[in-house]
């Protein structure tokens, strides 16, 4: 056995079952070895880019790692931007970057690279193979990195000669690590400070991450919010949140800072539970970078690496918190839009036609930014926001959610823009026969740098507004999905769209609807 296979195998017994794969001649070993070793499924994708969302997305729908497949230094770096997204979501994923054979490394070869430099800002752990006589143990130290609470990248770069030399044998499943408890004492002491604020009129609030945008979480959330008397706020860009009737929904903190700095108005104490202190995704002129008053003093409930949920449910113990969360998503489908277009009626319709237990990955950007209310009252469903704001996430992410859920109904609303970085996971989605339906939100332009631009004072003149324009000349995406095998449609009323939305909900495989806003 070489060490390609002892590495898959020792990944198979962890229960590691699909690679992402975008190889090159330094991973042959590798790609040989998935004919011999059962138990490893393999996604092809076409660009670096989809293979490290789709890890991201699986892992998002499963809770544990898949793994990639990468081609040395330049295909790491193709890659980055999505690791940098499943980085911030908290994702389990191991990451396996092929590298040189040792002894060729000193020749300097055309494709030569530090691809360890490369990887340590999107890994938690990153370790490079010796020799074949290590790759079991490195296998087992990544499984276990990469599930180490909340979940994190583990990067093992692996030399040609430790593939395809003779390896020990694979080992079995190692012990994964729990999160960690919440101290009682601190739980009881966080929720006295609350209430002596309480008591003395002082406004609290609570601000949740990841773990709390579970239908559980979410509920108790909810009733912490009722025992400090007001709505808690979560943070916007969750790894997978869950939506729709029934759900006691928390309310997302926007994304500009002086909405967002309006929902925080008067709050003298705001308790973290599983999420980062709230700051602005870009500092602006005149404009605060953290988000809170100045006067707002912070608390920790949990850290991200902590049993967040148990947390909760002890601080809602401690307050004395209604049994039950004061409001949930009454369930109202609305009726389907009819007439002209707009980004409203194209969310209204999902809405209408949603199936229970869809997953929608959201990187539709500025055409997103009201979708909770929209999408409130809909059946239940999964969303995958843009964990760390790298664009050319969503086609890639719905499709490892697809490969993670077969029997779900993947959507991934998608900007023009955004979709260009990323759009030969269309392919993937076609090769796989993926149930992904993609609608494209085609406004013709980069609409969120134009908000941007705003934002920070700035004069669009005639050069600038060339560079924020996609309409010269303008995208064909029903042309482009049709040539990557997936069929398409152009909708330019809500007629046509909610006609092909019938068919994209409910017809096996991947489709593209294509709305001209």
């Amino acid at each position: 056995m070489n060490g390609a296979q002892s590495l898959i195998q020792t990944l198979v017994n962890g229960g590691v079952d699909t690679c992402f794969t975008n190889p090159g001649t330094s991973e042959m070993a590798f790609v040989a070895a998935v004919d011999r070793v059962p138990g490893m499924r393999t996604v092809l994708a076409l660009f670096e880019g989809v293979a490290t969302g789709a890890a991201d997305g699986y892992a998002r729908m499963t809770g544990r790692p898949a793994c990639t497949l990468l081609h040395l230094g330049p295909g790491l770096g193709n890659g980055i931007a999505n690791l940098h997204n499943a980085r911030r979501a908290g994702s389990p994923l191991i990451n396996i970057v092929g590298e040189h054979a040792t002894w060729h490394l000193k020749h300097d070869a055309p494709l030569t690279s530090d691809i360890r430099s490369l990887a340590n800002p999107v890994s938690g752990w990153v370790r490079t193979s010796a020799s074949a006589a290590t790759v079991p143990n490195d296998a087992v130290d990544a499984l276990v990195a990469s599930q180490t609470p909340p979940g994190q990248v583990a990067t093992l770069i692996f030399p040609g000669d430790a593939m395809w030399t003779e390896a020990p044998d694979p080992l079995p499943a190692p012990a994964l690590p729990a999160r960690p408890a919440v101290d009682a004492a601190a739980v009881e002491a966080l929720a006295a400070t609350l209430r002596a604020a309480r008591s003395k009129g002082e406004a609290c609030a609570l601000f949740v991450g990841d773990a709390g945008w579970t239908p559980r979480g979410q509920a108790v959330a909810s009733r912490i919010g009722a025992a400090l008397g007001k709505r808690p706020l979560g943070y916007r860009f969750s790894a997978r949140g869950a939506r729709g009737a029934g759900i006691a929904q928390i309310e997302r903190l926007a994304y500009p800072i002086p909405q967002a700095l309006a929902q925080l108005a008067g709050v003298k104490h705001l308790v973290l539970a599983g999420a980062p202190a709230p700051v602005g995704f870009f500092g602006y002129p005149n404009l605060p970078s953290e988000i809170r008053p100045p006067d707002c003093a912070l608390h920790v409930l949990a850290t991200p690496r902590q049993d967040v949920l148990a947390a909760l449910e002890a601080l809602a113990d401690a307050l004395d918190a209604p049994a039950e969360p004061p409001q949930r998503n009454a369930y109202a489908r609305p009726a389907l839009p009819e007439g002209d277009m707009s980004v409203e009626k194209i969310w209204l319709a999902l809405a209408a036609l949603l199936p229970e237990g869809a997953v929608i990955a959201d990187e539709a950007v500025t055409s997103s930014r009201e979708s909770d209310r929209w999408m409130s009252g809909t059946a239940p469903h999964d969303w995958l926001a843009v964990t760390g704001g790298s664009i050319g996430q969503g086609i890639p992410v719905a499709t490892g959610a697809a490969v993670a859920c077969p029997d779900r109904r993947v959507i991934n609303m998608e900007a023009d823009g955004s979709a260009m970085y990323t759009l030969q996971g269309l392919w993937t989605q076609a090769r796989e026969g993926l149930n992904v339906l993609t609608v494209i939100f085609n406004n013709r332009n980069y609409a969120i740098l134009r908000g941007e631009m705003k934002a920070i004072g700035l004069d669009i003149g005639p050069k600038a507004n060339d560079m924020l324009r996609l309409d010269t000349p303008t995208l064909d995406f029903v042309r482009l999905a049709e040539g990557m095998g997936v069929p398409a449609s152009r909708a330019t009323d809500m007629a046509a769209f909610n006609a092909a939305l019938a068919v994209g909900l409910r017809e096996p495989g991947p489709r593209l609807i294509e709305v001209m806003i």
